[in-house]
């Protein structure tokens, strides 16, 4: 250990790559994170001269802001829903694509996608869908499934649905390859020996699959979560976090709060309380499931 640690010390490469590392990650995540802490204190706002130190003012408005409470449970909703059914499908994807052969291969690939392509695009694409005369519309006013199009972006509802799904659709490509990493360091072994046993599919996945996907699945959920509560693009692209603010997630919220009502010191107050409550239910569902890694 003490030879290694030499070798680390006296490296300077290494010694370099660190301090650069360290040197990026205070310049663009430590840095503007406090930034925004002391400007969650002022009333900063570009059409005035200066901004003035206001206190805890911006974190006591907050209680009394129906848009923010509505953001925030839109917010947490959509993440939990998204959350499962992303992570549901991403298990049962990955259990169809564990081949290795050259054409599963490809449709790993394909089914990756999705994570890769830029949100805003997702958004565009998948708005001409939904629109009333979209895709969707179309193909099921052809099967007569409805009688005239629907507006699915159009009611808070369905609106609210489209959100979901187009969100679980992004999200099930990075679901997928999780999942699939984590099946593919499972044992062979434990299947022949259930398969010895006379187990069946069912038994050998609750009782060897499922429970060996925990690890996998603790890193899938959690990064999920933290990626719908700031979910941005997508549904400003979709909606705009209409109708009648039914679809405005907190991260919307901030925006419109710093670039179209100019309110600064009060949007970093509310991108203050989004990040502590990011943290606290990545920190609380990561325990969780970190429990049940334990328990195997």
């Amino acid at each position: 250990m003490r030879t290694r640690a030499r070798r680390w010390r006296g490296d300077p490469g290494l010694t370099a790559i660190a301090v650069l590392a360290l040197g990026l990650y205070a310049l663009f995540i430590v840095v503007p994170v406090l930034m925004s802490a002391w400007k969650s204190l002022t009333n900063e706002n570009p059409l005035l001269a200066r901004a003035d130190f206001v206190g805890l003012d911006n974190y006591q408005a907050m209680v009394h802001d129906d848009a923010l409470a509505s953001s925030i449970g839109f917010t947490l909703t959509l993440a939990m829903a998204v959350t499962v059914v992303a992570n549901a499908a991403g298990i049962g994807f990955a259990l169809l694509l564990n081949k290795t052969s050259l054409s599963y291969r490809m449709m790993r690939t394909v089914a990756f996608l999705p994570q890769v392509i830029s949100g805003v695009i997702v958004g565009f694409v998948w708005r001409s869908i939904l629109a009333q005369d979209g895709l969707l519309n179309d193909m099921l006013l052809h099967l007569r499934i409805i009688g005239k199009p629907v507006a699915w972006l159009g009611t808070p509802y369905l609106a609210m649905l489209s959100i979901g799904v187009v969100a679980a659709w992004v999200l099930t490509g990075f679901t997928t390859v999780v999942h699939l990493a984590a099946l593919q360091s499972i044992p062979a072994e434990l299947y022949q020996a259930a398969t010895v046993d006379g187990a069946g599919w069912r038994q050998k996945f609750t009782a060897i699959t499922f429970p060996m996907l925990a690890p996998g699945t603790t890193i899938s959920v959690t990064i999920s979560l933290i990626a719908m509560l700031k979910l941005y693009d997508i549904i400003a692209v979709l909606t705009s976090g209409g109708p009648a603010d039914s679809t405005q997630s907190t991260a919307l919220y901030i925006i419109k709060l710093a670039f179209t009502d100019d309110r600064f010191g009060y949007a970093s107050a509310v991108a203050m309380l989004l990040l502590v409550l990011s943290a606290v239910i990545a920190l609380s569902v990561t325990g969780l499931l970190r429990r049940r890694e334990v328990d195997l």
